[in-house]
């Protein structure tokens, strides 16, 4: 099984979001909102319009947990988001499918991750990159493995930097 990497680099960020905004509104949104929340693939891809239209604090059911999650929108991707589902019914998904209008499929998630990545020069993308890169750019802005783990429902601190990628040695001691 590959091992896929958080994406350490700020402007390797905005490199693949250029690519995706070029292609696909849609496809930056799935980016950007997934690199912004830390939420698992499967709850971005159920994400419904009413969820997010006219939201700047978004509460989701956990698909895995069962747990209530709440993440903050940045004031521009709110501005993105309100553009973007401008003429979409409330009760339709937010990354659907052209195709069927239900959520696009994991696999088509790594592929257009996959593929932009490679435009970018970049290997080791999956899917768990969204979430890896939100947890290793908040781990590096605030030190706090402790609310990441808490998000991440790690068993351990140690877990939970192992997944975003930070060597145990360049930890803080408390």
């Amino acid at each position: 099984m590959q091992v896929v990497q958080p994406i350490r680099d700020h402007e390797k960020i905005k490199e693949i979001q250029e690519i995706l905004i070029r292609q696909s509104h849609r496809d930056w949104l799935l980016f950007t909102i997934g690199i912004n929340s830390g939420l698992h693939l499967s709850d971005l891809l159920t994400l419904k319009v009413k969820d997010l239209r006219g939201k700047s604090d978004v509460r989701i059911k956990e698909e895995r947990t069962g747990k209530e999650k709440t993440f903050t929108l940045h004031p521009q991707l709110e501005e993105s988001i309100e553009e973007y589902l401008r003429y979409m019914d409330d009760d339709a998904y937010v990354f659907p499918s052209q195709r069927t209008g239900k959520p696009i499929k994991r696999i088509r998630v790594y592929r257009i991750l996959n593929e932009a990545a490679k435009q970018a020069g970049l290997n080791d993308i999956g899917t768990h990159t969204l979430r890896k890169t939100y947890g290793y750019h908040y781990y590096q802005k605030t030190k706090n493995v402790s609310v990441l783990r808490d998000l991440f429902n790690h068993s351990a601190p140690s877990v939970t930097l192992r997944y975003i990628g930070v060597a145990s040695e360049h930890v803080p001691l408390a």
